[in-house]
Parts: structure tokens; C-alpha cells; sequence
């Protein structure tokens, strides 16, 4: 189970959102999909996800018709708020979304093009485990509407895959991808780097695997330690090393320069793409700060500046919906301050940066230090965007704290 959902006032019981929601139908609207199942749990995640163990009052097989009660619910919301609008991207995200059958995947998406419609070239992605895809798996995918397939590589060498606890067969990756190809879907794999005893030498071939298999689209994220986690207990234990900055930064540079001489091209701190039309709209879509409705237990949505959470477990979740409420659990409407200080956490992570005008006054006299400490591009700045130069997790922190301290 994942982190403890954030503080926040009470939501109403009916979902409604404000009256004074200054809602601009113009901005994009992107629907979030959670499947909340997991056949283990990896010992670095974090993330809202049950094995079949922690279940406890829900049921995987009731799932899909649990959730699409609550697509209904949002139609509601969003039609009496004047919000409602086509999605322009649709993300099944877990867990493993491919645990439930493709049958249930499709329902759901229909619930989605029901309630609200898809656009036109919409971008409907799902997450999998290498083990769960067959080419009959991403055919009837691909016959429901889904475009793109993001899979869950994370490393190609054994012991780093141990280490993180991942159980799938690595042979297994390379099947998936060529099904995800034979059915005419787009292909991106997710790596991980700075596991315990992993190597430059294997992350090195960790890359090397990945572009060997000729995706569209490569994540690479460097290893965080979350609170609460195995992970986290193994290495206050002492029993596993904890991941070396300096280590990871190789990591992330040495990603970077073969990516980029394999024809990806960087838009986001830890993200590649064969060409822009390959980019991931739906993560854009979080950066750029866009509207968004997230389904499902512990999913978090998005519209015109406020934000909600649902319950976590998914028979809170289901139990809240059967009584006709919404299962939200909090949310929060932040002041300018606050959205300003999102809007530059969010937006200098990718390619084209922001634009130096939409700076508090006060913060714009930063931009100069930044360029003469090599933090952002010189060019991009006198052009008025700030955008990162090297990139990293590490050195985008060092630019965010300049801008928003």
C-alpha cells in the first residue's frame, strides 16, 4: 500500500465541484485509469497497489463495474460544472493494469468514450508487466482503442532485477515488445537505474538492451528510497547500500549520451523519444499543468486549479460508490503562491521549458545566476524560456530551489 494520502478539506459527498471553478474549456482534459493490483509487491514501491493478500473486502473480478460507477458519477460532475470536454489522452496505470482481462481494460475505456468522448488520434496508453502480455492480450487491446504500450523493463541484467524485487522474465521483454509491434502499437519501456550492487557496467547494459529493441519511447528514473517500503527498511538495516548520488549521475549522463546517439531525443528530465509525435501526451499533459480526472482508489485529479484524492483501498473505494458517493477523500484549491511554485516544479522539466515572464518579479533576477552557474541554458533564458541544460533529478532540484526559495 502505498504513502499516506495528502491533508486537505473535506470533500462533498456529491463530488460537486465549486461554483467559482473558473473552468476554460480550451485547456486539454486527460482521464487517469487506476488498476490497483500487483501479484507481488517490488520492495521500492510506493505506489497505491494490493497483492491479492491485502485485498481484504474487494474483489479484482468486480473491479472494472466499481470503477465504472464512478466514470458515471464524474460525468455528472463535470456536465453540472460546464467542465466536460473530450479526452485527449487516456492512461491505464497501476499495478498492473494487465492483470485484469482485456475485456475488463475495454470496458472501462468505453465507460470513458461514453461519458465524455476520446478525440480524435486520442492517446490511450497501458502499463504491463512483461510477463502478462500475449499477442492475444494486445490484440483485443489494440481492437478496444489502445495506442501505445508502456512496459515495465526497469533492467536487463538478473541481479538488479532481484535486487528491486521485479519477478519477470527478462527474455519476456523483448516478446512483449514484438507483440505490442505485431498489433500495430506504439512501444515504450520504463527503466530504473541505481539499485543496490548495480553497476555502471550494468546499467550499460541495461540501455544498450533497451535500444536494441527499437522502441518509440524510453523512461529512465533514478532509484528513490520512499518511507515505509523494504527497501527503505533493508538499507536502515544496514543489509543493502543505499544509492550513490554521484553513482546515479553517471548513470543518468551515460543514458542520456547513448539515447541521444540512438536517435531518442530528451523533452523531460527522464524521458526519451524517437521524435515528438512518440513524446508521452499524457505525462505532458501533468507537466504542462492541463486538466485531468484520476479513477480509482488513491487517484488524484486535476481541474482549473483544484485538486482531489479518492479513498485508498479499494474496498473503501467500492464501498463509498455501491452508497452513491463519491469517493473522494480530500482536496485543496491552492492559493497563486502555491501554483506558481507547481507550475516551475513542473515546467522546467521538460524541453521547452517556461517562460521567464510568467516568473514572480522577484525570482526573475535568478535566471542570471542560474546561467552563470551553467544551470540553465544561456541562449534559452535570453530568448525568455528557462530550460535545464544537463537535465538530472539532482540538478533540477538545485534549479527549482533557485527559482522558488
Amino acid at each position: 500500500m502505498g504513502s499516506a494520502l495528502p491533508l486537505g478539506d473535506p470533500a462533498p459527498a456529491d463530488g460537486m465541484l465549486p461554483a467559482d471553478l473558473p473552468v476554460d474549456r480550451g485547456v486539454p482534459f486527460s482521464v487517469y485509469l487506476h488498476v490497483p493490483f500487483c501479484r507481488v509487491r517490488c520492495g521500492y514501491c510506493d505506489f497505491n497497489t494490493y497483492t491479492a493478500t491485502e485485498l481484504r473486502g474487494a474483489r479484482q473480478d468486480q473491479y472494472a463495474d466499481t470503477l465504472l460507477t464512478e466514470i458515471a458519477l464524474a460525468r455528472g460532475v463535470m456536465d453540472a460544472a460546464a467542465a466536460g470536454r473530450a479526452a485527449s489522452t487516456v492512461f491505464f496505470g497501476g499495478g498492473t493494469p494487465t492483470l485484469l482481462p482485456p475485456g475488463d481494460l475495454a470496458r472501462m475505456l468505453d465507460g470513458v468514450r461514453d461519458a465524455f468522448g476520446l478525440e480524435s488520434g486520442a492517446e490511450v496508453t497501458v502499463e504491463a508487466n512483461p510477463d502478462t502480455v500475449t499477442d492475444a492480450v494486445v490484440r483485443d487491446l489494440a481492437a478496444a482503442g489502445v495506442t501505445r504500450l508502456s512496459i515495465g523493463m526497469q533492467s536487463a541484467v538478473p541481479h538488479v532485477l532481484a535486487a528491486l524485487d521485479r519477478t519477470h522474465d527478462p527474455a519476456n521483454v523483448d516478446t512483449a515488445v514484438a507483440a505490442a509491434r505485431a498489433a500495430g502499437l506504439d512501444v515504450s519501456v520504463d527503466l530504473i537505474y541505481g539499485a543496490p550492487g548495480e553497476s555502471l557496467d550494468d546499467w550499460r547494459r541495461s540501455v544498450d538492451t533497451a535500444v536494441a529493441l527499437e522502441p518509440d519511447h524510453i523512461s529512465a528514473y533514478a532509484l528513490i528510497i520512499e518511507q515505509g517500503t523494504k527497501l527503505a527498511r533493508q538499507i536502515r538495516r544496514g543489509e543493502v547500500p543505499a544509492p550513490d548520488d554521484d553513482l546515479q549521475a553517471d548513470m543518468y549522463e551515460l543514458a542520456d549520451a547513448a539515447l541521444a546517439d540512438s536517435g531518442f531525443g530528451w523533452y523531460e528530465v527522464s524521458n526519451w523519444a524517437r521524435g515528438d509525435a512518440h513524446r508521452s501526451r499524457h505525462n505532458l499533459a501533468y507537466w504542462r499543468g492541463h486538466d485531468w480526472w484520476g479513477f480509482g482508489p488513491g487517484a488524484h485529479s486535476h481541474v482549473a486549479g483544484l485538486r482531489w484524492w479518492n479513498v485508498k483501498h479499494p474496498a473503501a473505494y467500492a464501498q463509498r460508490l455501491a452508497l452513491g458517493e463519491s469517493p473522494a477523500a480530500g482536496r485543496e484549491r491552492p492559493d497563486e503562491t502555491a501554483r506558481q511554485l507547481e507550475a516551475v516544479l513542473l515546467r522546467t522539466r521538460i524541453r521547452e521549458g517556461m517562460p521567464v515572464a510568467e516568473l514572480a518579479g522577484d525570482r526573475r533576477g535568478a535566471v542570471a545566476g542560474l546561467i552563470a552557474d551553467g544551470l540553465v541554458s544561456g541562449a534559452d533564458a535570453v530568448h525568455g524560456r528557462i530550460v535545464l541544460t544537463l537535465k538530472g533529478r539532482l540538478l533540477a532540484d538545485a534549479v527549482v530551489r533557485a527559482l522558488t526559495d
